[in-house]
Order: C-alpha cells, then sequence, then structure tokens
C-alpha cells in the first residue's frame, strides 16, 4: 500500500489517511472504517479501485488507535472517532462528499452528516452499527460481564474476525451513549443508500432498520441481501455496493 499521509491533530496524534484525486465532476467520496478495522479492508480497497476507474476523488483513512493512525486502541471512544472523520472531512477533502461507512462506521458517518449538512451530498451505509455500544453491546452483556466492566474499566471480548479479543472498555461504553440517535428523528436529509446482510451476527438487519426508520430523509433505499453476512466482501456484494454508490454519486 502507498506510504500514508499524516494529519496532525491538536494533542500531536496523527490521522493516517490517503487521497486519491479525480477530475470527475460530482461530489468525492470518504470511507469510514468499522469498529477495530481499518483503510485497508477488503471494501475500502475495493472502493479505491472503483473511484480510479471513475476518476473521482476517494480519500480513506484509520481513526486514533486503528491501523496506521497513532493512538491506542483502548483508549479510543466514539467522540475521538468522530472528531477524526470530522478533521478529514475539514482539513482533507474539498466541496460535497459522499460518505461511506460501514457498521461503526455507518454510525460515525451519520453523526458527521448531522455536524456537517452542507458537506455531506449523500450516506452509503453498509451494515450501520448505529447505537452499537449500548444496543449491540451493552444491553446484550451478561451482568457478570458488565460488572466487569464496571469494576476494571476493561473486557475483553473475542473476535470472529481476529485471533486476538479487543478490548471493551467503560469508557468506550459510557461515552457511546453521549452519541445515541435511535431514540427519536435523526436530522439527516440527505439521499442515503443502506447494503444489509439479512443473515448478519453482528448487526441484524432488523437494527439497521430502526436506523432507516429515524431518518428525516425521504430519498432512502435499502438493498437486503438475503444470505449477507457482516463484512458484505464476496465479489457480488462489492458489485452491489458500486452500482448504488453510482447511483447516489450521480443524484
Amino acid at each position: 500500500m502507498t506510504e500514508p499521509m499524516r494529519l496532525k491533530r491538536p494533542d500531536g496524534q496523527t490521522i493516517a489517511y490517503l487521497k486519491t484525486a479525480g477530475a470527475a465532476t460530482g461530489p468525492g467520496v470518504v470511507w469510514l472504517s468499522g469498529f477495530k478495522s481499518d483503510m485497508s479492508g477488503t471494501k475500502a480497497m475495493a472502493l479505491n479501485a472503483w473511484a480510479r476507474d471513475r476518476g473521482r476523488t476517494y480519500t480513506r483513512f484509520d481513526y486514533f488507535g486503528h491501523g496506521t493512525s497513532s493512538g491506542d486502541f483502548r483508549d479510543g471512544t466514539v467522540t475521538r472517532w468522530l472528531a477524526d472523520s470530522l478533521a478529514v472531512i475539514d482539513e482533507v477533502t474539498e466541496g460535497p462528499q459522499v460518505l461511506v461507512g460501514s457498521s461503526m462506521g455507518g454510525w460515525i458517518a451519520t453523526l458527521a452528516a448531522l455536524a456537517r449538512p452542507e458537506r455531506v451530498a449523500g450516506l452509503m451505509l453498509i451494515a450501520p452499527a448505529a447505537d452499537f455500544t449500548e444496543e449491540l453491546m451493552w444491553k446484550a452483556m451478561p451482568d457478570d460481564i458488565r460488572r466487569e466492566i464496571m469494576k476494571r474499566g476493561v473486557w475483553h471480548r473475542p473476535s470472529a474476525y481476529e485471533p486476538n479479543p479487543y478490548p471493551i472498555t467503560r469508557g468506550l461504553i459510557e461515552d457511546g451513549r453521549k452519541h445515541l440517535i435511535l431514540s427519536g428523528r435523526i436530522g439527516v436529509t440527505c439521499p442515503v443508500r443502506v447494503l444489509q446482510g439479512m443473515a448478519d451476527p453482528d448487526v441484524p438487519w432488523r437494527h439497521a432498520m430502526r436506523l432507516v426508520e429515524q431518518i428525516e430523509s425521504s430519498d432512502v433505499i435499502v438493498e437486503l441481501i438475503k444470505d449477507g453476512d457482516h463484512r458484505l466482501s464476496r465479489p457480488s456484494n462489492i458489485a452491489r455496493l458500486g452500482a448504488m454508490l453510482d447511483e447516489l454519486c450521480a443524484v
């Protein structure tokens, strides 16, 4: 992979990012990864090829504590990762952008659209995990794990996607409550596209539909893949993602 650029943050930490310039008219595209994922993942790389083929500007980056950015993952919070995303939008990109958010990135992208409505031309959400710290983690945890998190400050959760468990901290859970959006109307008015697997064990499709129901925009289209898993990284899934993004960038 090309050596990433570095965006320095006020506290001295750095965000690693890659930007491919394009001459196509219309919005640029920004990739927002999922929890514990990064800009070298299958979908992020596939969209790099998609953007290159279409001459469209494409920016991808790693949040604090992810990939090649600085920082310790266990110190990360939704507040921090949202701030990283807004810094990239503000300082690395120009003009309108379509935000492509995968899993946690779907939550972050939605929050970014609320914070920068004048810059976000559309949302492409892949298995969007809105409010996941509360709805998909905390509420699903047995009492003994909750007690461990509150008492020790961390619990190491086994991962289906990598060999080592990853830390779920008290700070992550408590900070996530500052950004919950599913309890009321979500003031996103730009076009939104959602790609969701119905066989997703991590973000159930009905959870994604809660987000869809709360978004104010009337231009929202959802595509469900009956046998689709959480990653949605099969060639057919990537093809559908590219087609939906083509449509969204042309709106």
